[in-house]
């Protein structure tokens, strides 16, 4: 299958020969447009200037020639440009709708919202689920990585910027290209205030996940204000096929229509106006008009992505302005660092906001690289800079258009605090880490500088400063953080859950859908079905089942099935099937059988896997919305839940949460479960119903503890939280950066551990001669005794003494068996004894 950039470039060759076809051709000459070649880079546009001869495009125009004169007749704010176009478009018959969150948990492709599309895929661009509305216009705010190095050079890269979506999904009958065309082109001519003659739009083409269309890219004066693609085909093995859906996704900086219509130095005066005044209050740099006026026009020159030499780009552009590479380089390079910390802290406000925590994996990875990259800035040029203040500055700004991000600032101040306290413990290592390589002659290339930051978190400047201190130099890549996002693009965080793939794959294809009722009433253990299918004599399946497969982190059910034993059950595709412990004793296709599922099982599961939806709750509402679960596992005689958070948790946390669980399932609270369309249930519960990963299908069950949390989940749960009994916490650890795990049992679960604890701490007294009461101190007592015994060299138990170096302290580690190793306690308890018996 050829590959998205061969299909663009074969589409676009073929749309070129016929523009009538593919492009809303009968528009453009309404207005008075013409067909042309550009005589540079022979793309086809259409212009109403009759001795135009070249494309819009910046590389071909002579760069950006807007600043300091936009030929836009109304001067729109950064706000007032969505809510300006958002009007217009209402008044069109769109709807406006509220950005996604940027954290894309509804996609298993993607860590960030990239493009406003990302919003409707995959279900609403595929037909599966109805969209919010039709048609749409959305302010979403994205996140992309590949330009950081750019960010605050050109004047007009970003990591996080606002794309306005223009969207449509229609079948083909009530497709209509021209009128979305028009639409557009209204707010370059109504809303903008441009005259025709100030517009340019290109022919091009645009292809993605095997669908494909042409593509409308409109310029003024050098700057791409936009572009509009129409999706409108397929690539299938038997050819192209128009699509039974067709897809309007038109894309349109927020920024840079602002920047446009403001004609400022650079798009970061408009884009966040009240923060870049406050930095140059507090810096003292200086914007030099004239110029920023001369350099901006050339300073798409100096793209990272597009220049084979970045040295040898400065050279060029400063010699078109009449200055020395050097001079530039002074005047240019802290302005662009002042912008770059106002455009980081904009990117960290959002999407600490949406919940995504700056790790060392996954997304969190490009946000922890752009806080560094600001910090790094902000210490290297001295500047006393608070970016909690920043961040208020920046929600302060946004009210008006993302009112949510000032709910959370008090979270994300305290986010900052932890990531720069591990900022500067990590500088403290990496300076005498740098030292130590450089005095030993080791050569740092690009490679090392990437290792360096990657496993150490060493940032580039920090490395060329203490090069420079031993007189040596090291050449840092000037696309270096690009270099280093790439790396963790397609990361993804570690998954807890309970595995649900298996490896055998059975032959189902003339087995129809399992008819699944365990959904309905968790109660429900008896049951008649028939079978639809025998394998092996071992794997079963039934038209319908009450039997609950391993999914979702929840161990499957056990049972009885016409006499025989159901040890397993797992889903393949949408068929359940039940898998025999011994011999199917005569069981046959077409037969009815009676099932009996484990109560015992099944309620403990369902214990289990209703509280990990009452702790993710709580831990939400003590912790803060940055909570998100990261994975989940409900076992039989255990379970757990790994959660997003900065920090372990101390001892006081753990007793709360565990504590305000107990509240929450003595309270009676009643767990509704329900079928909600995907579209409803995301408009009316919002994005946090994606606690567990993605869900797919259109419909999703959504299991709400009243009050408390509110989920997108197939397990088997209970209807009221004191059905729970009790919960305890047994044990804490941080298992990945940014992800805690709570180990805990509940239910008939709970209730056995604590008499287990019981009978230990009996048999430790007894083993002690002491009271149950007296255990703790006769413990740390005989510890006490041991390590004295180990600090003289005394010969032990290798195990005994591998325990006491497993974290530096014995008492704590015999602490820890007797609260997560019951069985294991008394045993410990002899070795040591006999131990301190020899010595």
């Amino acid at each position: 299958m050829p590959s998205d950039k061969e299909i663009k470039l074969e589409f676009r060759k073929k749309a070129s020969l016929e523009p009538d076809k593919y492009y809303a051709t009968s528009v453009l000459k309404e207005e008075g447009f013409a067909r042309k070649q550009c005589g540079s880079c022979s793309r086809f546009y259409w212009s109403v200037l009759p001795d135009s001869k070249v494309c819009g495009d910046p590389a071909c125009s002579g760069g950006f020639k807007f600043i300091g004169s936009s030929p836009a007749k109304k001067k729109l704010g950064y706000v007032e440009a969505w809510q300006e176009f958002a009007s217009h478009f209402k008044k069109l018959g769109y709807t406006p709708i509220r950005r996604y969150p940027v954290a894309a948990r509804w996609r298993d492709d993607t860590d960030f919202v990239q493009a406003s599309i990302y919003d409707f895929q995959p279900y609403v661009v595929s037909g599966e689920v109805e969209p919010p509305a039709n048609p749409l216009v959305v302010p979403q705010f994205c996140l992309r990585f590949n330009d950081i190095d750019n960010v605050g050079i050109t004047g007009a890269h970003y990591t996080g910027f606002v794309m306005i979506g223009q969207h449509a999904f229609m079948p083909p009958e009530k497709w209509r290209q021209s009128d979305y065309f028009r639409d557009i082109h209204s707010w370059l001519r109504d809303g903008l205030g441009l005259p025709n003659k100030e517009i340019t739009y290109h022919e091009d083409a645009w292809a993605g996940g095997g669908n494909f269309g042409p593509c409308m890219e409109y310029f003024s004066r050098g700057l791409e204000l936009g572009n509009q693609v129409y999706m409108m085909y397929e690539v299938t093995p038997e050819g192209n096929k128009e699509l039974k859906l067709k897809v309007l996704d038109m894309g349109m900086g927020q920024e840079r229509n602002a920047w446009f219509t403001g004609a400022a130095p650079t798009s970061y005066e408009t884009t966040f106006p009240t923060v870049v005044k406050k930095l140059q209050e507090i810096t003292g740099v200086k914007v030099e008009s004239q110029l920023l006026q001369r350099f901006l026009p050339y300073s798409s020159y100096l793209n990272i992505d597009e220049v084979e030499n970045i040295d040898k780009a400065w050279q060029t552009v400063a010699e078109k302005i009449s200055i020395t590479a050097a001079e530039l380089k002074k005047t240019i390079l802290p302005l662009s660092a002042l912008y770059s910390v106002a455009e980081h802290s904009r990117s960290l406000l959002v999407a600490l906001s949406d919940g995504v925590l700056p790790s060392n994996v996954a997304g969190g990875y490009n946000l922890r690289v752009i806080l560094r990259r600001a910090l790094s800035f902000i210490d290297s040029y001295g500047w006393q800079i608070d970016m909690a203040k920043l961040f208020e500055l920046h929600a302060a700004y946004l009210k008006p258009q993302f009112p949510e991000l000032g709910d959370n600032l008090n979270e994300v101040a305290e986010i900052l605090d932890v990531e720069k306290r591990k900022f500067a413990e990590t500088k403290k290592r990496s300076a005498q880490l740098v030292q130590h390589l450089l005095s030993k002659g080791g050569e740092i290339g690009e490679e090392k500088l990437i290792q360096l930051y990657d496993s150490n978190g060493i940032s580039p400047d920090l490395i060329r400063e203490e090069a420079k201190k031993l007189g040596k130099a090291v050449a840092v890549p000037d696309n270096f953080y690009a270099l280093v996002a790439e790396r963790h693009g397609n990361e993804k965080p570690a998954d807890a859950t309970t595995a649900t793939k298996r490896d055998v794959k059975l032959d189902l294809a003339d087995v129809p859908a399992t008819k699944v009722l365990y959904y309905a009433d968790y109660t429900v253990v008896d049951f008649t079905a028939t079978i639809q299918k025998i394998i092996d004599d071992k794997y079963v399946v039934l038209d319908q089942t009450y039997f609950y497969p391993t999914s979702g982190g929840q161990e499957h059910d056990t049972g009885k099935m016409g006499g025989c034993e159901v040890a397993d059950v797992f889903k393949q595709g949408n068929v359940v099937v039940h898998v025999l412990r011994d011999n199917n004793r005569g069981l046959k296709a077409g037969q009815k059988v009676d099932c009996q599922i484990n109560w015992e099982r099944r309620q403990q599961l369902a214990q289990h896997h209703t509280t990990t939806h009452i702790l993710n709750g709580i831990c939400r509402k003590l912790l803060g919305n940055h909570v998100w679960q990261a994975g989940a596992a409900k076992f039989v005689d255990k379970a757990r839940i790994d959660i997003t958070h900065y920090e372990q948790l101390s001892e006081q946390q753990l007793h709360q949460i565990e504590e305000e669980a107990n509240k929450i399932i003595a309270a009676d609270v009643p767990v509704h479960k329900s079928f909600v369309p995907r579209t409803e249930a995301e408009q009316k519960y919002g994005f946090s119903i994606y606690q567990g990963g993605v869900v797919p299908g259109k419909l999703l069950r959504i299991v709400d503890v009243e009050g408390l949390d509110v989920e997108a989940c197939g397990g088997t749960h209970l209807n009221h939280t004191a059905e729970v009994g009790r919960v305890k916490i047994f044990r804490s650890s941080k298992i990945q950066d940014g992800i805690v795990r709570l180990e805990y049992v509940a239910g008939k679960a709970e209730s056995s551990a604590a008499a287990a604890k019981e009978n230990i701490v009996a048999e430790a007294a007894k083993l002690l001669n002491c009271e149950p009461s007296q255990v703790p101190g006769r413990v740390e007592e005989l510890f006490g005794k041991w390590k004295a015994a180990v600090k003289k060299g005394k010969q032990v138990d290798p195990q005994l003494n591998s325990t006491a170096r497993y974290d530096g302290d014995v008492l704590a580690k015999v602490v820890d068996v007797l609260r997560t190793q019951p069985e294991n306690v008394t045993k410990t308890l002899r070795r040591f004894l006999d131990e301190l018996h020899k010595t």
